[in-house]
């Protein structure tokens, strides 16, 4: 038997940021995301023996444990073991098995890796185990998994966008409250804009955790500038679902233009000498605006330029040294299915 799932990562295109707490607590967040077809993969095979072996493609590497026990986290496979442990603990695991996991983008590069990562396996688990839980259930579960048992520091969207998929506008409440607001868009529309946002990898990783701390420790000091940008992006998340109903293609790029002004005053590390030169380029090229995706300080960006100017924002991006990737927008989240 052969379990297998795939998690979509997402491109937040507004309001990032606001989902993390102490201001989705205290001032209540909002984001609109949309997931693409670049996915991460976890594959489970069980064993008739007690061994637990974790294969990790993207770092090249293998762990075997003996199983039925906690594990203690290496520093590699955290979130593996991180799933497993609260899998174990909660449900119950029959037999040893063999986890692969593999991500289509490098892990830091501000798709929400580790998150989608940690649906993904999850999803496995909840396929293997045959467990009642919806979307809802396994996104917190899983934002339980990275943020309270691995204690690692981050907001709550990334783990809704990979288990609901498709284009979502996300309101984050006290209490962890989470609602997902699925937007319904004409085809056209969104084919318009799959055409005109233009996904560019930088060539550069970041570690988030260090930005989204600097940007709690700003909220919690009620650090003014930072907490009035991150109520601009707030509104702007608004401005966004409401640009996707009415169809207003344009008007998404000058929002993401904003918002791109608004976030690199959220925390230090944001931005940086080589994110805000090719920023400049492609703006300089035709771009009617744009971002960093994710925490910021490297990993992808996104550009949004209409028409013939998307070539030749293309070529000036390819021309600086990373690559401009491919992909089509999405409507699933999280799938899962065993082969027998």
């Amino acid at each position: 038997m052969i379990i297998r799932s795939k998690a979509p990562f997402r491109l937040g295109l507004a309001g990032g940021g606001t989902d993390v707490s102490p201001y989705s607590d205290l001032y209540g967040g909002a984001i609109l995301n949309v997931t693409v077809s670049l996915y991460a993969w976890s594959t489970i095979i069980p064993r008739t023996d007690n061994k637990v072996i974790f294969h990790s493609i993207d770092q090249q590497k293998s762990f075997e444990f003996e199983g039925g026990k906690e594990l203690e986290r290496n520093g590699i496979v955290d979130l593996q073991i991180g799933v497993y442990n609260r899998m174990l603990k909660e449900y119950g695991i029959p037999s040893g098995f063999e986890l692969t996991t593999s991500m289509d983008v490098p892990t830091g590069s501000g798709l929400g890796t580790s998150s989608t990562l940690v649906v993904s396996i999850l999803g496995a688990f909840v396929e293997w185990l045959q467990l009642p839980m919806g979307e809802y259930d396994i996104a917190h579960l899983a934002f339980d998994i990275e943020r309270i048992d691995l204690g690692m520091s981050g907001g709550k969207q990334d783990q809704y966008a990979a288990t609901f998929g498709g284009v979502n506008f996300m309101e984050f409440l006290k209490d962890d409250k989470v609602i997902v607001n699925p937007l319904r868009t004409k085809k056209s529309f969104l084919n318009e804009l799959n055409f005109d946002l233009i996904l560019y990898y930088t060539k550069t990783s970041r570690e988030s955790a260090k930005i989204i701390e600097k940007q709690i420790s700003n909220v919690q000091k009620s650090d003014e500038k930072p907490i009035q940008a991150m109520h601009k992006l707030k509104e702007q998340a608004f401005d966004m679902k409401r640009a996707f109903l009415q169809s207003d293609v344009r008007a998404i790029g000058e929002i993401l233009h904003e918002s791109w002004l608004n976030k690199k005053q959220m925390a230090n590390g944001i931005s940086n000498e080589l994110i805000d030169n090719i920023y400049e380029q492609a703006i300089s090229a035709g771009a009617i605006g744009g971002k960093i995706s994710g925490a910021g300080g490297g990993g992808f960006m996104m550009f949004f330029a209409e028409s013939v100017n998307r070539y030749k924002v293309i070529e000036t991006l390819n021309k600086i040294g990373g690559n401009v990737v491919h992909y089509q927008f999405t409507s699933k989240g999280l799938d899962t299915w065993t082969i027998k």
